[in-house]
């Protein structure tokens, strides 16, 4: 009977233990959170979970909305600044999609080529 309630007691813990990787695991594919760092002349982003965002081209102050679905974000209209700085390339305004590849969010073009990429931050 002890034996029994041993390896219930272990089963159990086992599940409780993969319920909560698998909720870091989809925690951290989640484009939600912030990206870049926040430095003159780089870009940084903020994706909050109802896919409204805010950031930085590295230049002009940006902010939006968006599309969350799984690992991947869809960047809907948005306004910025236009300030020219020299030395800077924002190409974060040229932003249509982006996608969670491990630790950095992946950014892309409407015709898919990548456009750069942003560090967790």
């Amino acid at each position: 009977m002890v034996m029994h309630r041993t390896i219930r007691s272990a089963l159990a813990a086992a599940v409780v233990l993969a319920a909560l990787a698998g909720c870091a695991s989809s925690a951290a594919a989640s484009p939600a959170g912030d990206w870049g760092t926040v430095t003159a002349g780089r870009p940084s982003l903020t994706i909050e979970s109802d896919g409204s965002w805010h950031g930085n081209d590295g230049c002009n102050a940006m902010k939006g909305d968006g599309k969350i679905s799984g690992a991947d974000f869809t960047f809907g209209p948005f306004a910025s600044t236009l300030m020219a700085c020299e030395g800077v390339t924002p190409w974060l305004n040229l932003a249509v999609t982006a996608k969670v590849d491990g630790q950095s969010l992946i950014v892309y073009r409407g015709d898919g080529t990548k456009i750069g990429s942003l560090p967790r931050r």
